[in-house]
């Protein structure tokens, strides 16, 4: 799955709920250590989800706080790294979309 197919799906699932794509993008920046420069630069490369994940600067050390069920599989049990990351991410716009505040989101 390309990176520029679901980005468009996270950022509509956050607007449909009244959250703005810069608050996706802060989101997705904090997760993988990217900036938006650097997201955006990824999005015009037209990668593959996973290579994105792998190509990250620097997962955040506080991931391991994000918990709860995507797709009805809690993603503190998912073995796979990258699909555990891809869940992750999905995760924190399901959080962003139902309106925990960004605080919350980020795990501060």
């Amino acid at each position: 799955m390309k990176l520029s197919k679901v980005y468009p799906l996270l950022v509509a699932k956050a607007e449909r709920k009244g959250r703005s794509r810069a608050e996706v993008d802060e989101v997705i920046c904090w997760l993988t250590g990217y900036d938006v420069q650097g997201l955006r630069s990824q999005l015009e490369r037209d990668i593959d989800y996973a290579t994105f994940f792998h190509e990250a600067p620097a997962i955040n050390p506080n991931c391991n706080l994000i918990k709860g069920v995507v797709c009805g599989v809690r993603v503190e049990t998912i073995e796979d790294p990258t699909l555990q990351k891809i869940r992750w991410l999905d995760k924190l716009v399901d959080e962003l979309a139902r309106g925990k505040t960004m605080e919350q989101i980020l795990r501060r």
